[in-house]
């Protein structure tokens, strides 16, 4: 065999669809059209709320936070209820799409302050859910070798449904200029999940001994030292994601060294984000599958602080902040998805597998935290001088330092593999 005909059938390998059992890709098809229906309302809910239902700011702000207090009780209960071996993965997955399906009707019909408060307490409550409930179906249906390229199947039809609900939702409101007919198609998006989980998807089986109480699974849980290593270190990854989110767009708007970008710039440099992503999802997950997880989230923490480090350069004066925003993004695309299989597949090797519903249930708390904390950082930051605001993504960069200690002393007591 040639060396280029070797070159092309490592390429076809690396973008070639992983070999799934068919419920991960009716799992994945089912994120993807729950995800369309988030694209929908994402950004236009505050927009619509504020600007026609004539809601204040602060009000629709802490409307909007209520979500994520009910998250974490639904995220708790969600642990609880996957590992019942009365209640399982599969009557929660239904639960939350049912109670989010719920939640957009609200939302729908909402003219005033209480029921945009009693909307976002569903989903919340929904989404807390549906995600220790989904991550551990992930883990049940697939071996080792497959998982960490599952979690990335379901990943990337997250990104490429939330891509396309933004879009179809700036469309819709572009062309119709109805608000609440978005909210209405995403009731109907997590109906069509409902659906879907109740006619194509089967509870994994278990070992009817291989169940405990919920208190003890909770204690188990609670009293393992790598978990809780791994939680604190989580909180940092999640932090970084949020400011992608939250911090980073406003920095663009108001503080690179040109002046800012325009939003027409701030929209394709996202984009570009997402796509990236999208492009290398498969191909970095099946690149760290030759790695152990704990080297693989090296591997990431090392493109989040280049990434970060890379933003900082765009508030540098007599630079091109476009170019290092480009690149920035680019590398902090490859950050996000060589993070979030690696870190799924962690908890499954962490885990006992009669608690991974619970270790799950845990691990998403991260996200919660991590966008609670990380927003109040960035915003904090952004509100002080200009010589904090310059050195803000630096020692964001630089804060890798305190994970990488953590891993060192995680893969320390993590059991030697066989």
């Amino acid at each position: 065999m040639s060396k280029i005909s070797f070159i092309l059938m490592r390429q076809r390998s690396l973008f070639s669809l992983p070999h799934l059992p068919y419920q991960i890709w009716i799992l994945a098809l089912g994120r993807f059209l729950s995800e369309v229906g988030t694209g929908f309302i994402l950004f236009y809910t505050p927009i619509f709320f504020v600007n026609e239902v004539g809601l204040s700011s602060t009000l629709v702000g802490i409307a909007l936070g209520s979500a994520s207090v009910s998250g974490v009780i639904g995220r708790f209960l969600g642990g609880t209820l996957a590992d019942s071996p009365t209640w399982g993965r599969r009557k929660t997955l239904l639960l939350s799409a049912f109670v989010s399906a719920i939640a957009d009707l609200v939302l729908a019909f909402s003219n005033n302050f209480p029921p945009l408060v009693l909307g976002n307490l569903l989903m919340g409550f929904g989404m807390g859910l549906y995600w220790p409930a989904n991550e551990t179906m992930v883990a049940d249906l697939t071996t080792g070798e497959q998982r960490n390229e599952a979690f990335a199947i379901t990943r990337l039809a997250d990104n490429l449904g939330l891509s396309l609900g933004v879009m179809l939702g700036g469309l819709i409101i572009s062309v119709a200029e109805n608000y609440r007919l978005l909210f209405i198609i995403d009731s109907i998006s997590f109906l069509l999940f409902f659906l879907l989980i109740y006619f194509t998807i089967h509870e994994p089986k278990r070992a009817e001994n291989d169940t405990v109480s919920m208190m003890k699974g909770w204690q188990i849980a609670f009293g393992d030292h790598r978990l809780r290593l791994y939680f604190i270190a989580n909180i940092l990854f999640t932090t970084y994601i949020s400011q992608l989110q939250t911090t980073l767009p406003l920095y663009f708007k108001n503080f690179t060294s040109n002046g800012g970008f325009t939003a027409a710039i701030i929209s394709a440099l996202f984009s570009w984000y997402i796509v990236t992503m999208a492009i290398s999802q498969l191909p970095i997950a099946r690149f760290l599958n030759r790695f152990s997880r704990i080297n693989a989230l090296r591997f990431s923490l090392l493109f989040w602080g280049l990434g970060f480090s890379l933003i900082w350069l765009t508030g540098i004066p007599f630079t091109s902040p476009l170019i290092w925003a480009i690149l920035g993004l680019g590398i902090l695309a490859i950050a996000t998805v060589s993070y979030t299989p690696s870190a799924s597949s962690l908890i499954v090797e962490i885990a006992p597998s009669n608690l991974l519903g619970i270790y799950f249930s845990i691990n998403s708390q991260c996200w919660a935290i991590g966008y609670f904390i990380g927003p109040l950082i960035g915003g904090f930051a952004l509100d002080q001088s200009p010589l904090v605001i310059q050195s803000y993504w630096l020692l964001v960069g630089l804060s890798i330092g305190f994970s990488l200690i953590i891993l060192y002393y995680l893969e320390k007591i993590m059991p030697t593999p066989s």
